[in-house]
Formats: structure tokens, C-alpha cells, sequence
């Protein structure tokens, strides 16, 4: 369309060329009694005139074909809307990274297998693995959008969903962050056995080189970066962790210090490592998708007043393992359900999401104290299932997931026990929970149900219409952050560690127990 308007104008112009030779060759035979001086002086403004329109044509030709090639960041004007974009300020650039990065990464998935199992099948329809649609699946077996899908997925699956981010541009300058799609997950456990930290670091290295030779890169050095490392925040690094060969320095290096990095659980030490949810089992296709779960859970009968899936953490330091405590609780009451979870290597009790799904949507609270680190993928499968989560360490949820979660009243989805009441105080969780009055109960279930679409991750190949899931809500903490950089203030990942976050109390018992209870 716009060469075909630039071919109209070059046709007009050279009608209007026409007209113009036609006067200048009448005023050449009315001035030649004057003289050839005098008609050569009248013919020069003509001349000057056709080298304007000229210039003119070529300008608007060259700007319609450069508007065709970045056609995704033209401002166009739809009348009384005064010309408003929806993509202002919301535009993303996303690098065109080699292979290296990214595809030849996962190409070797099966060289994990000696310790995380074999990564090909979870890296199946855009990372989501394998449909969730045969007998063992249960409860799952009808439901549309389940899949099998490996919690340290996020790599492969957040650069599918960017893929079809609706304010992609190909033009760098008009764009408000830039999307680097690098597998720094995947390469962490590629090389983290039987490796030194040389090999462990090659492809940070190689990256940090790669984008800073780029004209993108120096506009603010790095701070309008970002890309999505699956894993938590520890494992990139190295050089802040006990142990000196576990991870790389991926976050500790100058470039990774300038980008905003995407993990599942930050390690809060004032830097660029920004929290975003497990990916859990439900990938829905479309709105309606999202409202019949909801409408599901929502109607869901509960048996159970609590359950826990997890495996014991005999490795944890005794003075912060609250886990064992947690189990022992559970294993005495005839009100919690447990699915225990085996640590040997190829043990799927704990991987069958039929299983799991089924548990958590019979239970009212689902139990999740800490583990390795403080953050859990059951937190996010619980809520997807419409159970209440139960947390004991206040960087389990309430210091992560800004983004993602309430900011102001944690106890409006969720209860908190502190940890240290459990284990030196031996409070009955069970005692707690009973504590709470059946409508506050409704009312965190509500809080819960509101919150799924928030923390999972639409099916990369679809999209959702109106509902925002936890990529749409990561960008939009990319692009604030980048935009507050952009404006001078200092911005970082780091939150008030030594600091509860407010609306928590010493004990989630003395919020609905009288405390003559307690006597």
C-alpha cells in the first residue's frame, strides 16, 4: 500500500515535470527577442522547482518502505483518538542471539541425564512437555491445557510466550526494554557436574562480549536488558555462595549486574535478580480456560484440612530445619494427608502431577515449609489447585514475587507461622488452622482463586484475550524498573531482609485465637 502511494506521487510529479518543460519552452520563445541571457535567467526557477519535488518524492518513498520493514513501531493515527499507541512504552526489542545461546543449549538436553534425568521430553511443545491426557493423569484427564512440565522449564517457555508479545518491534531505538534470549538455566546444569568454574562460566562470558560489542547494549549499558535464568537466584553465583563450585557467576559478573535477570527466587543481596513464579502444570489456551479452572476449584469439596508433597531435608542446618517438624505434625493428625516424596534419583512420586493435583484440591491449607532454599514450586501448584498455602519463613512468598503477589496483606491468601514456633514453641499447625473462622477461610480461598491467572504461564502457541499471566505481569516489572532506571533513581532486587513485611504477626495463631486460648 504505501509504494503504491509513493508510485502515485512520482507519477504526479512527473505530470507536474511535464507542465513545466511545456512553460519553460513557451517562455524560451517569448524572451528570445530579448535575448538567450534573460530566458536562460527565467528558466532556473523551474528547474529549482522540479529538484524540490524530486527530493520530496524520494523522501516520502524511502519513509513508506522503512515503515513496511518496521511496520510493528509506526504510530499510526486513528482520528479523534488524537493518535494514541497502545505499544507506547510497552515496546520490546529481543536480540537475535547465535544459536549458542539458546537453541545448541538445549540441542544437548540429554547430557543431563546422569543427574537431573532426561530434559528432551520436558522440552517438548514449547517447554511445556508432554500433554497431561492419559489414565495415570486423573483428575487432570479432562481439563485442557495440562502438561508435564519440569520446573526449571522457564527458559525455553518465557521466550516462546515473547515470541508472540503483542509490542515486539525490529527497531532497537524505539523499543523500552530489550529481551535477551539467553538459556542460562539450561546452561547451568549442562556443565555444573563434573566441571570446572572456567567451563561453568564460558557462556556468561561469551554473552557479556556478544552484547556489549552491540550498539543496543551502550545506549544505557546494559540497564534496559533483560533475560529469564530459570533457576534460583544462587546458582548464579558462585563467587556470594558456601560453596565455591556450585553455579556460575553469571549475576556477579559486570554485565549480569547491569541486566534485570528473571529467576525463580532471588537472593535478595541488592542486585538485578528479580523473582517470578515456578511454572506449574497449567497452561491454559484462552480466558475461558482460566475461568472454568477457576469455576472448578472454586466449587471444589475439600476433605482435608492440610497436606504436604515433599521429601525430608536431612542435609538443612538443625537450626533452621523446620521441615521435619512439619512432617512429624502432619504424620500425627488424622486431619492432614501427605504424599512423600523419595530423593532418590528416577523417583516420579513426587513428579505426577495427577497425583499431586488431586491431593491439593481435596486440602483446604497446603503445608509449605522450606526445602534446599526457601521458595517452592508446590506453592504455586497449591494455589493453581485453589488450596490455601501455609508458609513458615517469610522468604518463601512474602520477600519474593513482588510482582506477582499482594504487596500489602499477605494473610489475605495465604497463613504464615513463623518457624521458629514450630520448632522451639512445637505450635500445632493443625491447632492454627482450626483457629481460623470458616468465613475468613472463604474469603482467602477467594483471594487464592483470583491470584491463579497471576502465577501460570499461558500456552506460549495461544493467547489470552483480557487475562494477565505471570509473563504479562514480568514485563510489566521489567519495563517499570527500566523506565524508573531511565529516570535516575537506583533500582535493585534488594528487599528488607532483616525486615518482616508489614501486616505479619509474631504468630498467625494470635490473629484468630483470643489469647486467653493460649493460657
Amino acid at each position: 500500500m504505501h509504494l503504491n502511494v509513493a508510485n502515485s506521487i512520482i507519477q504526479l510529479l512527473i505530470k507536474s515535470s511535464k507542465k513545466a518543460h511545456g512553460r519553460a519552452r513557451s517562455s524560451r520563445r517569448a524572451v528570445e527577442a530579448k535575448g538567450m541571457e534573460k530566458a536562460a535567467a527565467n528558466a532556473l526557477p523551474p528547474l529549482r522547482f522540479l529538484a524540490v519535488l524530486a527530493v520530496t518524492a524520494w523522501t516520502f518513498f524511502l519513509y513508506f518502505h522503512f515503515s513496511v520493514l518496521s511496520g510493528s513501531t509506526v504510530e499510526v493515527s486513528h482520528g479523534d483518538d488524537g493518535g494514541a499507541d497502545p505499544c507506547r512504552g510497552r515496546y520490546i526489542y529481543m536480540h537475535d542471539l547465535p544459536p549458542r545461546f539458546n537453541a545448541d543449549i538445549i540441542r544437548n538436553c540429554r547430557k543431563t541425564e546422569d543427574h537431573w534425568g532426561d530434559m528432551c521430553g520436558a522440552l517438548s511443545n514449547a517447554g511445556l512437555g508432554r500433554p497431561l491426557a492419559d489414565r495415570t493423569d486423573g483428575v487432570l484427564r479432562s481439563e485442557a491445557g495440562w502438561y508435564a512440565t519440569h520446573q526449571f522449564a522457564l527458559d525455553a517457555i518465557f521466550h516462546n510466550r515473547m515470541k508472540q508479545y503483542e509490542c515486539l518491534t525490529n527497531r532497537s531505538a524505539a523499543a523500552a526494554a530489550v529481551f535477551v534470549p539467553f538459556y542460562a538455566g539450561f546452561d547451568f546444569v549442562r556443565y555444573h557436574w563434573g566441571y570446572d568454574n572456567a567451563a561453568r562460566d564460558a557462556a556468561s562470558v561469551d554473552l557479556a562480549r556478544w552484547l556489549m560489542a552491540r550498539p543496543e547494549w551502550r545506549r544505557m549499558g546494559g540497564r534496559d536488558h533483560f533475560l529469564v535464568a530459570g533457576r534460583t537466584g544462587w546458582d548464579f553465583r558462585r563467587s556470594n555462595n558456601v560453596d565455591p563450585d556450585w553455579g556460575n557467576d553469571l549475576l556477579v559478573m559486570p554485565a549480569g549486574r547491569n541486566m534485570s535477570v528473571l529467576v525463580l527466587e532471588s537472593a535478595m543481596l541488592h542486585g538485578g535478580d528479580y523473582p517470578v513464579p515456578y511454572p506449574t502444570y497449567f497452561h491454559p489456551r484462552s480466558d475461558a480456560d482460566v475461568a472454568r479452572w477457576q469455576d472448578r476449584v472454586r466449587g471444589q469439596r475439600r476433605t482435608w484440612l492440610m497436606a504436604f508433597v515433599g521429601a525430608p531435608r536431612p542435609d538443612v542446618p538443625i537450626n533452621i530445619r523446620v521441615r521435619d517438624h512439619v512432617i512429624a505434625q502432619c504424620t500425627a493428625s488424622s486431619a492432614c494427608t501427605m504424599l512423600g516424596c523419595a530423593r532418590a534419583t528416577g523417583s516420579t512420586q513426587c513428579h505426577t502431577p495427577g497425583n499431586i493435583m488431586r491431593l491439593f484440591k481435596k486440602t483446604t491449607f497446603c503445608l509449605q515449609p522450606p526445602g534446599d532454599t526457601c521458595t517452592r514450586r508446590s506453592a504455586f501448584d497449591s494455589m493453581v489447585a485453589g488450596c490455601i498455602p501455609v508458609f513458615f519463613h517469610p522468604g518463601s512468598a512474602y520477600k519474593q514475587y513482588r510482582w506477582h503477589l499482594p504487596r500489602d496483606d499477605h494473610l489475605r491468601y495465604s497463613v504464615y507461622i513463623p518457624d521458629a514456633d514450630v520448632r522451639e514453641r512445637n505450635v500445632s499447625i493443625e491447632a492454627v488452622l482450626r483457629a481460623i473462622p470458616p468465613a475468613a477461610v472463604q474469603r482467602m480461598r477467594e483471594e487464592v482463586v483470583r491470584l491463579i491467572p497471576r502465577v501460570l504461564y499461558a500456552d506460549p502457541r495461544s493467547k489470552l484475550e483480557t487475562v494477565k499471566d505471570a509473563v504479562d505481569v514480568a514485563v510489566e516489572g521489567v519495563l517499570d524498573t527500566v523506565a524508573r532506571i531511565r529516570n535516575g533513581e537506583y533500582v535493585d532486587s534488594g528487599g528488607p531482609v532483616t525486615e518482616d513485611p508489614p501486616n505479619l504477626f509474631a504468630s498467625t495463631e494470635s490473629r484468630f485465637r483470643p489469647a486467653q486460648a493460649d493460657r
